[in-house]
């Protein structure tokens, strides 16, 4: 059974910055691209940052581009979200994703959701930015 658990959401003014973690168990981390998504009440869920499997290429939703970065940490079945110069327009509730295709080659197509009902999901945390 795969089981993913995100933490690290909260308030923050803009400008500032966040930390979101990701462990996941159930499954060989190494091989499985990880992603964040986020949804806002009304709209579809969308990719922020996806890491592929063997870290080496992420790929980021325009608007987060320079401010956010992904990473993994293989030894720990950890990803991490780092949030900097965050703006209101970020506020969501932020969800972590593993991959359900091993060794994907194209992280594109994972990052975009289309198949989204087939990937393990986290429980969500908020992120909530003040203006």
């Amino acid at each position: 059974q795969v089981q993913v658990v995100e933490s690290g959401g909260g308030l923050v003014q803009a400008g500032g910055s966040l930390r979101l973690s990701c462990t996941v168990s159930g499954l060989i981390f190494d091989d499985y691209a990880m992603g964040w998504f986020r949804q806002i009440p009304g709209k579809e869920r969308e990719g922020v940052a996806c890491i592929s499997w063997s870290g080496g290429s992420e790929h980021y939703l325009d608007s987060v581009k320079g401010r956010f970065t992904i990473s993994k940490l293989n030894r720990k079945k950890t990803v991490y979200l780092e949030m900097n110069s965050l703006k209101p327009d970020d506020t969501a509730m932020y969800y972590c994703a593993a991959d359900s295709t091993p060794q994907r080659v194209w992280l594109f197509e994972f990052c975009s959701g289309s198949n989204q009902h087939s990937y393990y999901w986290g429980q969500g945390t908020q992120v909530t930015v003040s203006s």
